[in-house]
C-alpha cells in the first residue's frame, strides 16, 4: 500500500473538519498475509470451502486488516508522519470481501491542546454501506518537535 504523497501536519496545522480518505481494493494476498503476520488463521479468512458454509456465505477479510487501513491514514496523511496512536475504538458493521473496495476516512472532531492530542472520527464504508466506525486519539507533535528533529 502507498500513498502518493505524503502529508505531515503539526498540531498547529490541524483543523476540526479536517478530512482525509484512502481507498483500498482488498486483495486476496492481503488477507493471506494478514493471516500470516498477525496469526489469524480463522479458515473464516482463508478458506473457501468453510467459510461457505457460514452466514457470510464466503471468505470474509479481517476485521483489524480494515481497522489497519486506518492507521496508514493516520500515520500517513491525517495527521502523518509522527503521529502516535493513544486509543482507537472499533465498532465492526458489516464484513468485507476480497475485492471489495474499502473507502477509510477520518476527520478531526477535537483538538486538545493539552498534550496536543487530536480526536479523530473513523469510517470505512464499501459502496454506501459502514463497514467500521470508531473513534482514534492520537498525540500530534508541534511544530517545535518537527523543526528541532529536522535540524538534528
Amino acid at each position: 500500500m502507498a500513498f502518493a504523497e505524503i502529508t505531515q501536519y503539526c498540531f498547529e496545522d490541524l483543523a476540526v473538519g479536517m478530512r482525509e480518505t484512502y481507498l483500498k481494493t482488498v486483495m486476496d494476498s492481503d488477507v493471506i498475509g494478514f493471516a500470516q503476520l498477525s496469526g489469524d488463521r480463522n479458515p473464516i479468512h482463508l478458506s473457501e470451502h468453510f467459510a461457505a458454509r457460514t452466514r457470510f456465505g464466503g471468505r470474509i477479510a479481517h476485521g483489524l486488516y480494515t481497522a489497519s487501513l486506518i492507521s496508514a491514514v493516520l500515520g500517513m496523511r491525517l495527521p502523518g508522519p509522527g503521529a502516535v496512536y493513544l486509543s482507537q475504538t472499533l465498532n465492526f458493521k458489516a464484513p468485507v470481501r476480497i475485492g471489495d473496495v474499502i473507502a477509510v476516512s477520518v476527520e478531526v472532531v477535537e483538538l486538545l491542546e493539552k498534550g496536543a492530542r487530536a480526536r479523530l472520527h473513523c469510517e470505512a464504508r464499501v459502496d454506501a454501506a459502514v463497514v467500521l466506525e470508531g473513534e482514534a486519539m492520537v498525540k500530534v507533535p508541534r511544530r517545535a518537535e518537527i523543526e528541532a528533529i529536522a535540524r538534528e
